[in-house]
């Protein structure tokens, strides 16, 4: 049974910074290349950013120079890094795995207010 699950979200400052996780299980997680989305309140999914199966990165240009993507194989993990967050980026976070199939997490929420 395939599972992915996301965590690290939280209530954060603007200005502040959190680490989301999307730890998989139940698949060849290096196969897939992982996708993070948004969806914030009253609003369509957003794409946010990609990593390859080897590896390199593609970001939305919102979140581009603030948001970092990386993925350990090893722990079939794929974190994203978010820095200087401002409040539009409050959102449920949504992690996806595509290859032959595509898998969604259940998506943790994202918070940033004063």
């Amino acid at each position: 049974q395939v599972q992915l699950v996301e965590s690290g979200g939280g209530l954060v400052q603007p200005g502040g910074s959190l680490r989301l996780s999307c730890k998989a299980s139940g698949l060849t997680f290096s196969n897939y290349a992982v996708n993070w989305y948004r969806q914030a309140p009253g609003k369509e999914r957003e794409w946010v950013c990609k990593i390859y199966s080897g590896g390199q990165p593609n970001y939305a240009g919102s979140v581009e120079g603030r948001f970092t993507i990386s993925r350990d194989d090893a722990r079939n993990a794929v974190y994203l890094q978010m820095n200087s967050l401002k409040p539009e980026d409050t959102a449920v976070y949504y992690c996806n795995a595509v290859y032959a199939e595509i898998y969604w997490g259940q998506g943790t929420q994202v918070t940033v207010s004063s």
